[in-house]
């Protein structure tokens, strides 16, 4: 399966969790409130985060070049709304303008791929899984994450269906 050549990898793992602030409805930007609102119209409640994300690189995963220097990041401010639809958790990030870049549902093992859980199982040992979700970023494409934590360490790492880890 090809991927689209270009993917802005840090976008999905970026997030500094340090510089995540909850804020209430009434701080969150009115673009942003009309994306979630169009998005997810019968959603009434939803706690909301404002973020500075690392933007590291783009890289193209068919020739293997970098865009950028590897050591070079831009941030951008987003805001996270968690919430729960159909009885799922969810979380949506969405940029102050107002596009959405990423949904997020969290699943259980069992809802996971195949490929997804022997990767993590055979790869993953020492971890312990926090969470696991697919993403769909902002262009439909969607990975699985895993939120795994090892001596008080968190870290988040994204994969694709066929279990391919894509980001360090």
């Amino acid at each position: 399966m090809q991927y689209p050549l270009f993917f802005l990898a840090a976008l999905f793992v970026g997030s500094t969790a340090a510089h995540a602030q909850k804020i209430s409805l009434t701080q969150v930007p009115a673009p942003v409130k009309a994306a979630f609102e169009a998005r997810f119209p019968t959603v009434k409640t939803a706690t909301w985060e404002k973020d500075t994300q690392q933007i590291k690189q783009a890289y193209d995963y068919e020739t293997h070049n970098d865009f950028w220097a590897r050591d070079a990041f831009l941030t951008q401010d987003v805001y996270e709304a968690d919430f729960q639809l159909n009885g799922q958790q969810m979380s949506v990030v969405i940029t102050p303008s107002g596009p959405v870049q990423e949904t997020e549902i969290v699943l259980n093992d069992k809802q996971l791929p195949p490929a997804v859980r022997a990767t993590l199982t055979r790869d993953f040992k020492a971890y312990q899984v926090q969470e696991i979700a697919t993403v769909t970023n902002a262009d439909g494409r969607i990975l699985y994450e895993a939120e795994l934590a090892q001596a008080g360490k968190k870290q988040e790492i994204l994969f694709t269906a066929d279990g391919q880890q894509i980001l360090p």
